[in-house]
């Protein structure tokens, strides 16, 4: 198979996430080495969150990164933050993008936006990418590799990378729970049942702080880059726009929650994030398992912070459904999801009810 091909590659620019190119010439030419003349401007578009486009000055590459259009939550798409944090993991951490340079005069476009050095390689969609080949070993070692990756983000020394004013790791579980909860009351739109009763166990059960590390906060698939050669290693980690300080296993939860596994039921399936159900792969036992031998920490209580990952993604796709509803957006893939909200709360309570991270037909 032909590197080249599976390399993940932007596409033209969707309606109402245009970037005039001549501006961001301007600005960027002096500032960025390499930059000269009109630049070429595509865009990464699979994500529901920061806009991600790549930026071509003749055979130079580069990634751009700004807030959605028309979003009002600002602390959960801070750029300056978000560069800030990348500029002190360069120095300790090497699977990371380069940051370039950061932007806060929203007159070029709009936003505030930062720019940083493309890496080339493959990143896992939930749709796969033509010429990508996926054996059951090759799935079964990138699977690992990812597991062994978060290990690595949670054995950071921040304090040594000058990241100790990022969060405040203290009650951090607490604030989560509660705070998720407020926003899904702000964002609410329709009544889905199973909401309240998964907050409510929530709250209920909240466990003790495990520990504090740097936590990537939305760890899974499409935010790593695999090496197309060979597919032996992840040569970044991208997209650290929630990254803080706090418990590590809620980090290993939203993992847990973006993996939907062949033998889930078919509500599981139908919020699949990645290729994380094809042959090959760990399950989320078995990650769980690998984490825990790695860490040294205990998982004992994983059903907790699985079943808070599930209700978190169910939040956020309720924001997101409330932006289409308020015409924040037009595009079709928003109007879909109160339906995910659905699945996804419904697979939360389902959770709860056999008390366990897998094997949920038994």
């Amino acid at each position: 198979m032909s590197s080249t091909g599976a390399v993940d590659e932007a596409d033209s620019i969707r309606e109402g996430a245009e970037i005039d190119a001549v501006k961001l010439t301007k600005f960027l030419e002096g500032r960025i080495d390499g930059v000269h003349g009109i630049l070429v401007v595509e865009q990464f578009s699979k994500g529901f969150s920061n806009l991600t486009y790549l930026v071509r000055a003749g055979e130079r590459e580069y990634v751009l990164r700004r807030p959605p259009v028309g979003v009002k939550i600002k602390s959960a798409h801070d750029m300056g933050r978000e560069f800030k944090i990348l500029s002190k993991l360069e120095a300790v951490y090497d699977k990371i993008p380069k940051p370039l340079l950061f932007c806060d005069d929203e007159s070029v476009m709009g936003a505030p936006f930062y720019v940083m050095e493309r890496v080339r390689g493959v990143i896992l969609r939930a749709r796969i990418r033509e010429g990508v080949e996926l054996r059951a070993e090759r799935m079964k070692r990138i699977s690992e590799l990812a597991v062994d990756t978060l290990t690595e983000i949670h054995a950071i020394d921040y304090a040594a990378a000058g990241l100790s004013d990022l969060g405040n790791p203290q009650g951090y579980v607490e604030r989560q729970v509660r705070g998720w909860a407020e926003r899904y009351e702000k964002a609410k739109t329709d009544d889905v049942r199973e909401m309240k009763a998964v907050s409510d166990w929530l709250e209920a059960h909240r466990p003790k702080e495990s520990g504090a590390t740097l936590i990537h906060n939305d760890f899974k698939y499409d935010n790593i880059v695999i090496d197309p050669a060979g597919f032996q290693k992840i040569v970044a980690v991208l997209d650290w726009e929630m990254a803080t300080l706090g418990d590590p296993l809620m980090d290993l939860g939203t993992m847990l929650g973006y993996w939907v596994q062949s033998d889930d039921p078919p509500v599981f399936q139908a919020m699949q994030f990645g290729p994380t159900y094809l042959p090959g792969n760990l399950t989320r036992r078995e990650i769980v398992d690998r984490y825990a031998t790695r860490t040294g920490r205990d998982v004992s209580n994983i059903h907790y912070y699985y079943v808070f990952a599930l209700y978190k993604l169910a939040v956020v796709a309720q924001q997101l459904y409330r932006r289409y509803k308020e015409g924040l957006t037009t595009e079709a893939r928003y109007a879909q999801m109160l339906a995910g909200v659905q699945a996804v709360a419904a697979t939360a309570a389902t959770a709860i009810d056999k008390n366990r991270i897998d094997n949920f037909g038994a």
